[in-house]
């Protein structure tokens, strides 16, 4: 279960022909388990901008399709636009969006960049975080000359191309591969119409700040430095980027930021410190609005943030987390914000048929069914849900307690933990019933040759490898959440003590359930190696959980006697 994601943003040098830009993006929308986002293309530029997302060998392999289409089409032999250029896909960046490292990603933009120069005849190279040296790292400064001076450019030893020969493509060019930051752009809006207002506030907060002047901050003297160049007063925000201006069809000013790197400032900050500058000025802000899409952790972490600033537990639901970071920001001040729309990983959660968006009613009659999944193994983790659910219950109840206000951030660190292995666990119920179903259909496939008998005992020993491993899984999630319900029958709000004790019992359950899934699907693997190794790790935990269990019920007894 590749729960990583990665977005790529290929920029081609086609943006008036719509039959040539509709045959790059279909190549796209044909590989599994990527998404495409947008397609913005420019006349003037003659240029289009396209983003799309999905775990990062999917999208590599869609950035590679896209590459070659275009490489076919697009003759830069007769390309002219008004925006840099020098190849056919002339900039292809990949930005880490969740659970994979900037590092992690560049050793992916190396083999996107392999494979383009080998199987197309196109110079790579490559730029920001993936460059090979300092003087690479811009991509303005690798575009120098553009096309027009890119044969000249392979011929000097100091501009020998990444990847690829450093021979002259005249039909595509050559193109730039790396990875940046996500870039953020969030607009904050003002209760005033004036542009130089807003433009006040931008110079207050972005990194570049503004230039310092004897008198007037606008029409006064500029002050140089010793090399004549201007000084600048930097702004409050690192790593951003920000300009005021009047925005007609909602009658308003705003202050427009580009954030290009939200792990410096992060969204929450921006906004907090747009609106202590804007309050200095006199001015009050109303609202936000995000422009494109956003990472799910950008609106979890604004939300754990309002809440700590509230007093409260930020032990709450993802979903509830969202509501208060939309509310905070004022995100629908403008428009409606649908989370679904605007949050990456939300737009590419498009899975209708889960068991867990299923009622509890739907979810026990599916169960209940002649079907043989879902079975125990999606009912444990299940259980384990329930469990988890409870811990996260106990400490909000305990930080949310009158006289243990010292206890708030203790409690509410638990309670989060406790919803991370909740929503871990609800991915498994599901993640077991595929597994079965991998099972039985690596069965069904054909054995009529040698090589297809070779294939389908391969196959079903990896089905069932897999299907081991995913109660393992349940098992190991499950028990994280023992030493967080310990912590709750020991400290918690007493009040709530034998709701711990359940949740206890139901961490116990789901554990000892999984054990029994992780023994049978065993049952069927020839790898030796393979079963002792996770048979005794399945038993380590199903001992430890077991004498977990015994000293939190007699805790609970001993509470509630």
């Amino acid at each position: 279960m590749d729960n990583r994601l990665i977005e790529c943003v290929p920029n081609f040098s086609e943006g008036r022909d719509e039959n040539i830009i509709k045959s790059i993006t279909s190549v796209i929308e044909t590989v599994d388990g990527v998404k495409l986002l947008d397609v913005d293309p420019g006349k003037a530029t003659n240029r289009t901008v396209v983003t799309f997302v999905g775990n990062p060998d999917n999208v590599i392999e869609a950035a590679f399709l896209a590459i070659k289409k275009a490489s076919e089409l697009i003759d830069m032999t007769k390309h002219t636009g008004e925006h840099p250029r020098m190849g056919a896909t002339d900039v292809c960046p990949l930005i880490p969006i969740s659970n994979i490292s900037i590092e992690e990603t560049v050793e992916y933009s190396k083999k996107l960049a392999e494979r383009v120069a080998k199987e197309l005849n196109i110079p790579i190279y490559l730029y920001e975080n993936a460059a090979t040296s300092p003087k690479r790292r811009n991509l303005a400064t690798i575009r120098s000359g553009e096309y027009e001076g890119l044969s000249k450019k392979l011929e000097n030893p100091e501009w020998l191309p990444d990847y690829g020969q450093p021979i002259f493509n005249p039909k595509s060019g050559a193109t730039v591969i790396g990875v940046r930051d996500f870039l953020l752009a969030y607009n904050v809006n003002l209760n005033t119409k004036s542009t130089r207002k807003a433009n006040a506030v931008a110079f207050d907060v972005r990194e570049q700040g503004r230039i310092k002047r004897i008198g007037d901050p606008v029409t006064g003297e500029i002050v140089n430095d010793e090399n004549g160049n201007p000084v600048r007063i930097p702004g409050s925000l690192k790593s951003v980027k920000a300009i005021g201006w009047f925005i007609k069809e909602f009658d308003i000013a705003q202050i427009s930021m580009n954030l290009t790197d939200y792990k410096i400032t992060p969204l929450h900050i921006a906004f907090e410190e747009v609106v202590k500058k804007s309050d200095l000025r006199g001015l009050r802000v109303t609202g936000s609005e995000i422009v494109g899409m956003i990472p799910l952790k950008v609106m979890i972490d604004a939300g754990i943030y309002f809440l700590k600033k509230q007093g409260r537990s930020y032990g709450v639901s993802e979903k509830e987390l969202i509501h208060i970071a939309v509310k905070s920001l004022g995100l629908d001040e403008l428009y409606p914000f649908d989370p679904k729309k605007k949050i990456i990983e939300y737009a590419l959660d498009n899975k209708t048929d889960l068991l867990v968006n299923m009622s509890l009613k739907d979810f026990a009659d599916e169960t209940a069914s002649e079907s043989p999944a879902p079975g125990g193994g999606s009912i444990s983790a299940y259980v384990g849900v329930l469990a988890a659910s409870l811990s996260s219950m106990v400490a909000n109840l305990s930080a949310g307690k009158r006289g243990w206000e010292d206890k708030i951030e203790q409690m509410s660190d638990i309670a989060f933990k406790s919803q991370q292995i909740k929503n871990k666990l609800l991915n498994l119920v599901d993640e077991d019933t595929n597994a079965f179903n991998k099972v039985m259909e690596s069965f069904t496939l054909p054995k009529n040759t040698d090589q297809e008998k070779v294939y389908r005992k391969e196959s079903i020993e990896l089905a069932n490898k897999y299907a081991a491993e995913i109660p393992f899984k349940v098992m190991e999630t499950i028990f994280e959440s023992f030493v967080l319900i310990k912590e709750m029958v020991e400290n918690g709000n007493p009040n709530s003590i034998t709701d711990a004790g359940v949740a206890g019992l139901c961490a116990k359950a789901g554990i000892h359930g999984a054990y029994l899934n992780v023994k049978v699907n065993l049952s069927g693997i020839n790898d030796k190696t393979f079963t002792e190794n996770l048979i005794n790790k399945a038993n380590d935990i199903l001992e430890k959980s077991k004498i977990l269990e015994n000293e939190l019920l007699s805790i609970v007894e001993s509470k509630i006697s």
